[in-house]
């Protein structure tokens, strides 16, 4: 049933582009669309990991440049077991994670330095166990190809309302039909965006505090978290806020519409869903610490 609620969101978000392109220019702006929507599908499917990991200028990490990190993420692959995934630091103050990629032989997990920084050990372990839940559920394809999507449909609209869309004869409805695309193409990917976002959110929160046996820990980071992405800036979200559902917390805050289109679902109802489960095991630490 997830797997089909999410193909069929996907499905809805590559009409999208249809109805753009049809706004744009008629059947024959639609037929472009299609093209470029399958292109894209593609192209995300191959890239779209490597491209967000780019746009965040996230670096490998490995034993000696991260230890505690690699060491989390190792332990914790076996325990869910998953392949080991290529581990990334991002040079960001604001703490946050994400996952990326296109299967659990191909995951990514990435982690700013802010959060490395914030968090202890087991905190840690919880927000790595909740990213290696999003690679065992096969969320990251999925959250990486709508990023992909989402910020492709914002720039087909743009091009519409700038590059003289409105003057095209096939397109049905003229200049209204180019400003309404430009307007509601990008509201609508988010809606979208929004619906997949919060359902993975809240299976990564338990699929996650199965993989690492305490709840606790990821309820004590998330709160640690929603405090930080509050007050420090990430620049790189702001400006490709096509790109937030990927994170565990919203990482934007700095213009209004950010809350209203929040794509994670109310952080205390996923603090409060997580202490209601009763941890898998007593112990106090991970073989890390």
């Amino acid at each position: 049933m997830h797997q089909t609620r999410l193909f069929l969101l996907l499905a809805a978000l590559t009409a999208l582009f249809l109805l753009a392109g049809y706004l744009l220019g008629g059947q024959g702006g639609m037929m472009i669309a299609l093209l470029f929507a399958v292109g894209t599908n593609a192209f995300a499917y191959w890239n779209s990991d490597k491209l967000v990991l780019s746009m965040y200028q996230a670096r490998p990490a490995d034993a000696r440049s991260a230890p505690g990190l690699v060491k989390i993420v190792e332990h914790l692959s076996q325990s869910a077991g998953l392949p080991m995934p290529k581990v990334y630091v991002i040079d960001n103050p604001q703490p946050n994670a994400f996952a990326t990629g296109r299967d659990p032989e191909h995951a990514a997990v990435a982690a700013t330095t802010g959060l490395m920084r914030l968090l202890t050990t087991n905190e840690l372990a919880g927000v790595m166990a909740h990213e290696l839940a999003h690679v065992k559920n096969r969320d990251t394809l999925t959250m990486t190809i709508t990023a992909t999507l989402a910020g492709a449909l914002s720039m087909l609209a743009n091009f519409g309302l700038f590059f003289g869309g409105n003057t095209n004869r096939d397109n049905p409805l003229g200049g209204i039909g180019v400003l309404l695309m430009a307007i509601l193409a990008p509201l609508a990917a988010m809606i979208v965006q929004m619906a997949i976002s919060r359902a993975n959110e809240y299976q990564a929160d338990a699929t996650g505090a199965a993989i690492c046996g305490q709840p606790e820990w990821l309820a004590s980071a998330l709160e640690k978290l929603e405090r930080g992405a509050q007050t420090i800036d990430n620049p790189v979200a702001e400006n490709n806020p096509a790109t937030a559902h990927l994170f565990i917390v919203n990482p934007l805050h700095t213009r209004r519409v950010d809350n209203l289109f929040s794509t994670h679902p109310v952080l205390a109802e996923r603090v409060r869903r997580l202490r209601l489960m009763s941890p898998q095991t007593s112990r106090a630490a991970g073989p890390w610490g």
